[in-house]
């Protein structure tokens, strides 16, 4: 059971929309079926979806209990950059979502996992998560480490809450950017509107550091390398566009328009480090870009002379 009292910021919003923004790993759709089936209460009271929240309720939701989804194994190929008996790292292409959703349950990079690693996947994260210990966005390309089992999934877990993973991404950013290479520290938080949405939260946020550095200028555009102190849902995307330089082909967190016909943000997890579970060594790999980031630094570069 998951319970909250409603703060003043929270104040007359819909009860649907109030759970979302506290339990953003559930849709509204489902939130909204738990409403009707009374497991939710105000005051240890069933309410209606569009029951709007008063400040110093007792809001508080019973999930029930979670049945083995039938998340099938399906024979996608995989670019496999490393395997052994812990640890599993690909290079994960576009368009492709990393695990199994309400309404989206084939495709996924879980569902080419369970036909490659059959039984072989950490079971930490629970049927629907077999492996994942991180993610990238679905239009995200790059390395992905996924865990075998247990005793792997905690360590690399472990590493990434210390913030001691390696991870370097490669990305085409609007405008000049002023400096060579800064830091961006702002917490990143659900949007207060738009719960599909992050944005900098510096009431409700978690920390979030990014260091960034230019690569190239093409005066409209620039290509940039960031370093990940920490890994926010759209860290980047969400910092880039605070200094004022949204990724290319981000409408969500940029222009509506977009000058290049890209599938999403130009955005790569182009290397990834960290120390192997068992062996305790130093492992980093590293993925070319992908064909159409490519593409597109070759248009930049042959429409205007590249600055250094």
């Amino acid at each position: 059971m998951n319970s909250w009292v409603v703060e003043k910021e929270s104040d007359n919003i819909r009860i649907d929309r109030f759970i979302s923004e506290h339990m953003d790993d559930i849709s509204r759709s489902y939130i909204q079926k738990l409403i009707k089936d009374g497991l939710v209460t105000v005051n240890l009271k069933p309410v209606k979806a569009n029951y709007k929240v008063k400040e110093g309720e007792s809001v508080e939701i019973s999930l029930p209990e979670p049945v083995s989804l039938d998340v099938e194994p399906q024979n996608i190929p995989l670019d496999i950059l490393y395997e052994d008996n812990d640890v599993l790292l690909v290079n994960k292409p576009k368009d492709m979502v990393v695990h199994p959703s309400t309404g989206h349950m084939d495709g996924t990079l879980v569902n080419a996992l369970l036909y490659h690693c059959k039984d072989s996947l950490s079971s930490i994260n629970g049927v629907m998560r077999p492996g994942i210990v991180h993610r990238i966005d679905k239009d995200t390309t790059g390395v992905l480490i996924i865990c075998k089992n247990d005793k792997a999934h905690n360590c690399i877990a472990d590493q990434l809450k210390v913030h001691s993973i390696t991870r370097r991404y490669h990305a085409i950013v609007w405008n000049n950017l002023r400096e060579d290479q800064g830091v961006i520290n702002a917490p990143i938080g659900r949007h207060p509107v738009d719960r599909k949405k992050m944005a900098i939260n510096h009431k409700n946020g978690k920390e979030a550091v990014t260091h960034y550095k230019v690569l190239e200028r093409f005066g409209k555009y620039t290509y940039v390398e960031c370093e990940l102190e920490t890994g926010r849902t759209h860290q980047i995307r969400v910092h880039m566009a605070s200094i004022g330089h949204p990724l290319l082909g981000d409408a969500v967190y940029g222009p509506a328009k977009q000058p290049f016909k890209t599938q999403g943000q130009v955005l790569h997890a182009k290397v990834f480090g960290f120390i192997h579970p068992t062996s305790g060594e130093y492992m980093e790999f590293e993925t070319q870009l992908p064909e159409y980031f490519e593409e597109i630094l070759e248009k930049l570069r042959n429409g205007q002379a590249a600055q250094r």
